[in-house]
C-alpha cells in the first residue's frame, strides 16, 4: 500500500513526511522535521506530489512581484495646487508656550482665557481685513482649547471652519473660512 519515498500526512495530526519503511501495518516516516515516526498504516494517506504544481505558482507569483518591482508605481498622495495669486492663509499658533514667554502661576482657566481671547482678536482682524481664510494651531491635547474655539467660531454667522489639513497639522489645527460680503 505504502512504498518507500511515498509522501504522506497523518489522518488526525498536523504531520507530513516520506515513507522510510514499513513493517506489517506499521509505516515508518521521517517528519518534514526530520524525526522518524510510526504510525499505522490507517493512520495515514498519501499525498499526490504536487511540487510541480508548486513549483510554477511560485514562479508565477515571483514574475508577477518581478513586474511590480520593475514598473515605479506613482506617488499615492495628491499635492495641493496652489494659483500663482494665491497667498497662503495666515496661521496663529494658540499653544500657550507662544503666546506668553512664562506661563507660571497662570491657572488653566487663565490660560484657556488667554487663548480664547488671542483667537477672537484674529477672527476679528480679519473681518475687518477681509482675510479669506486663517488657520488656528491648537494642538490635539484633551480637546478643551478646541471646544473652545469651536463654541467661539460657533458664534459668528458669516464663519465657517474645518479640520485642519491633516498632511500638514494632523489633527491639531482649525481651518477658518471667513465669507466675505460686497461692499
Amino acid at each position: 500500500m505504502f512504498n518507500k519515498g511515498d509522501k504522506v500526512s497523518v489522518l488526525d495530526e498536523a504531520i507530513n513526511g516520506v515513507v522510510v519503511s514499513t513493517k506489517d501495518k506499521e509505516v515508518t516516516i521521517e517528519t518534514e522535521d526530520g524525526f522518524l515516526m510510526t504510525f499505522l498504516v490507517k493512520e495515514l494517506i498519501k499525498v499526490n506530489d504536487s511540487s510541480n504544481l508548486m513549483d510554477s505558482i511560485r514562479r508565477v507569483n515571483r514574475d508577477e512581484i518581478e513586474k511590480e518591482k520593475a514598473i515605479p508605481k506613482p506617488r499615492s498622495f495628491v499635492k495641493e495646487r496652489k494659483d500663482k495669486n494665491e497667498r497662503s492663509a495666515p496661521e496663529f499658533d494658540l499653544h500657550i508656550e507662544k503666546l506668553v514667554p512664562n506661563k507660571q502661576g497662570m491657572s488653566n482657566y487663565d490660560i484657556l482665557t488667554l487663548q480664547s481671547e488671542t483667537a477672537q482678536r484674529h477672527i476679528e482682524f480679519a473681518i475687518r481685513n477681509r482675510i479669506p481664510k486663517i488657520v488656528f494651531i491648537h494642538g490635539v491635547g484633551e480637546g478643551v482649547l478646541k471646544a473652545e474655539l469651536d463654541f467661539l467660531l460657533g458664534r459668528y454667522d458669516n464663519i465657517a471652519f474645518q479640520e485642519g489639513n491633516y498632511q500638514k497639522y494632523g489633527q491639531g489645527a482649525t481651518e477658518v473660512f471667513i465669507k466675505q460680503n460686497s461692499k
